[in-house]
């Protein structure tokens, strides 16, 4: 079995963005979604720091230090791109004015409970940030992760037990593994890497499974 590594994850990801969508990429893994949208395709990544019409990573030599995303690296602006003050760009966030959001998580429940800003470890400094506006404020949200940790915990659960970002609003999952969708039927696996099985999924996740196109064509 080959997992996918992260720019297989994110080239995964984009390939669900369709033409004309809104989109916000959350700080880490989700930025590198940005590489790998069809540059034929119009999508308009928007970045809660007041950005909007963000293209790829810049190329090493070429950053512009003033223009960033909200984690912090250095972006690039596509022609039409624009910024501005991030009080507006909450309102975007809060106004369902998003098709998609990207976000990462620590634990995502089997009925889309999201739980990405604190995990209770000692010295661990919580940060919500945006998070949560996005989660419930974007059409869509969606969430890129590896499906373990690297202690081998599961991170798709049934219950979580960190503190929650959001209730229920997390659509669909991608991970290094499988794809899921989720919902009150709990998780569909929509896709899976060559090599693993139905059987091995629900042995190694300890959670009860289902193929999407078997319910789907029910």
């Amino acid at each position: 079995m080959n997992r996918l590594n992260r720019d297989q994850m994110a080239e995964r990801v984009a390939r669900d963005i369709p033409e004309g969508a809104y989109v916000n990429l959350g700080i880490g893994l989700p930025t590198k979604v940005a590489n790998y949208l069809p540059a034929d395709r119009d999508i308009f990544l928007q970045s809660e720091n007041g950005l909007l019409g963000m293209g790829p990573a810049p190329a090493k030599g070429e950053e512009d230090w003033e223009l960033i995303n909200a984690g912090k690296q250095a972006v690039t602006l596509l022609t039409g791109g624009c910024f501005f003050h991030h009080a507006d760009s909450f309102a975007m966030m809060r106004g369902g004015h998003l098709d998609i959001c990207v976000l990462g998580a620590f634990q995502v429940s089997i009925h889309g409970d999201l739980a990405n800003w604190h995990t209770g470890e000692p010295g661990a400094i919580p940060a919500v940030g945006g998070a949560m506006d996005l989660a419930i404020g974007a059409k869509q949200t969606f969430v890129m992760m590896e499906l373990f940790t690297k202690q081998g915990a599961c991170k798709l659960v049934e219950a979580c037990t960190y503190p929650l970002t959001g209730l229920g609003c997390v659509s669909r999952v991608y991970t290094d593994m499988a794809v899921f969708d989720l919902g009150v039927d709990g998780a569909k696996v929509v896709e899976m890497v060559e090599g693993l099985t139905l059987e091995d999924l629900r042995q190694s996740t300890g959670l009860t499974l289902t193929l999407a196109n078997e319910i789907e064509a029910a």
